[in-house]
């Protein structure tokens, strides 16, 4: 499958969480509907030609390495909407400097800490499908890829969502250093372990 479906897949699989706001999932209908989806991933990684994981890696990368699925890493969150979309120039794993607007902060609250993650969109973006969350944690460098992970959101028209963090994953240059990969900028380092989503790669 195309990783561009296998994208869609994922987006369509988290509805309850990003198109309608917050909702309290069947938390086993809710792991197995994840896991499929996970297994989906790997599929496409393995064997679509569009795969980020070089061909001479994918025995040892394959599958992916993922937290057991908690639903208490699903919480959520309001959108603070920013009110001029301010620009950052985030660094990237090439060097590069990518240009990103903020869309906003999405606060919420995680081991009972108030904390907030910008949402940002690329810079000249008009029409807005999703929302990219670049984020560390204090398992980043450790149990997570050192350039820390990523979520993707679509927006809803009530300002409400759920931010699930077992669905963070690793840009592509955890897998193949050929690819340009924004860094999180220092107001999105979370300073709780987010034990959940995927893992590092495997050697």
């Amino acid at each position: 499958m195309h990783l561009r479906s296998v994208a869609a897949v994922l987006i369509l699989s988290c509805g309850y969480a990003c198109s309608s706001g917050p909702s309290a999932p069947d938390d086993a209908a809710y792991t197995t509907e994840l896991n499929a989806a996970r297994s989906e991933k790997d599929a496409a990684f393995k064997a679509g030609t569009d795969s980020p994981v070089p061909a001479d890696k994918r025995d040892a990368v394959l599958p992916l390495r993922y937290f057991p699925v908690d639903p208490n890493f699903a919480v959520p969150a309001a959108l603070k909407l920013s009110e001029d979309r301010p620009v950052f120039e985030m660094p990237t794993s090439t060097g590069a400097l990518r240009r990103m607007q903020l869309v906003g902060q999405l606060q919420f609250t995680l081991q009972g800490q108030t904390r907030s993650l910008g949402a940002f969109v690329e810079e000249g973006t008009q029409q807005i499908d999703r929302l990219f969350v670049p984020f560390a944690d204090l398992t980043t460098g450790k149990d997570t890829y050192s350039a820390g992970r990523y979520l993707d959101i679509q927006p809803t028209t009530t300002g409400y969502y759920t931010i699930d963090f077992n669905r963070a994953y690793n840009p592509y240059c955890a897998y193949n250093a050929s690819y340009e990969c924004p860094y999180p900028p220092p107001s999105n380092r979370l300073d709780v372990a987010v034990a959940a989503g995927e893992k590092v790669p495997g050697a």
